[in-house]
């Protein structure tokens, strides 16, 4: 359903006055899908097209809504299809499932994934422009993990993940080589190694200990950007709905 673009400015709360909506629009401060828009009149599709004033991205309030979880063991970051339901598997959506309407339920997407044996921090929303700001590698957002492994990492083990490491990666059937990115490495006083890195191909922790011959026995995400799970008092598979503005303020350090 499209919307006028003063109509959409008005509703954002960012401006006090129409005249000011009217003036901002004029003055080629605002953009719809990356184009300047100075007509006020302008009418456009607010669910598929990004609108940014001064360079901030701006929202409608209730449009999306948008859920941290604390994704437990077990539980895989796609819908079930009939296999897996024969399986007795679970789907990080059903976990919100008594939360949510049916609407909202079905425009669910995870912004990445975690592998069904890994635990922690896991973002789902129903707005896919954040998802795509989060997850792109332009982006380049830090994710943090602990890790702990068969065995303890010998010191060039970690400097090899500190320097990059060369992995395996499989798309379109075929493998090939991928150097990873420098992580950041830090072991805490139990063993465990936090790994920071800034990419997400899939599997990539568990690969980039494995081509240095150890086995990830536990991986749980700690963080992603400002946004720790940590402080967020969330137990196992409990789930916080969060305002958006306030999650990308965490996430992207934004005042």
């Amino acid at each position: 359903m499209k919307v006028r673009l003063h109509q959409f400015l008005s509703r954002t709360g960012q401006f006090s006055s129409k005249r000011e909506v009217k003036e901002a629009i004029w003055a080629g401060e605002v953009t719809v899908a990356g184009s300047v828009i100075k007509d006020i009149a302008f009418q456009f599709n607010a669910n598929t097209k990004e609108v940014h004033w001064k360079g901030n991205m701006l929202r409608l309030p209730g449009l999306h809504r948008t859920y941290v979880l604390n994704k437990p063991r077990g539980v895989i970051c796609s819908r079930l299809n009939r296999q897996e339901r024969s399986l007795g598997k679970r789907s990080v959506f059903e976990l919100l499932r008594t939360f949510v309407d049916d609407s909202t339920y079905d425009r669910m997407l995870t912004v990445g994934r975690l592998d069904e044996q890994t635990t922690g921090l896991l973002i789902l929303t129903t707005d896919g422009h954040l998802v795509h700001r989060i997850a792109s590698p332009d982006s380049k957002i830090e994710k943090a993990y602990a890790v702990k492994t068969d065995l303890p990492p010998s010191e060039e083990a970690l400097d090899a993940l500190r320097k990059g490491v060369e992995i395996e990666l499989e798309e379109n059937g075929v493998v090939q080589a991928y150097q990873t990115l420098p992580a950041q490495v830090v072991v805490e006083e139990d063993g465990t190694v936090v790994l920071t890195i800034s990419e997400g191909k899939k599997r990539q922790v568990r690969r980039m200990f494995a081509t240095l011959g150890y086995e990830v026995i536990d991986l749980h995400r700690r963080s992603i950007g400002g946004l720790n799970l940590g402080l967020l008092n969330l137990a196992e598979g409990a789930s916080l709905e969060m305002d958006e503005r306030l999650l990308c303020q965490s996430i992207f350090n934004e005042s």
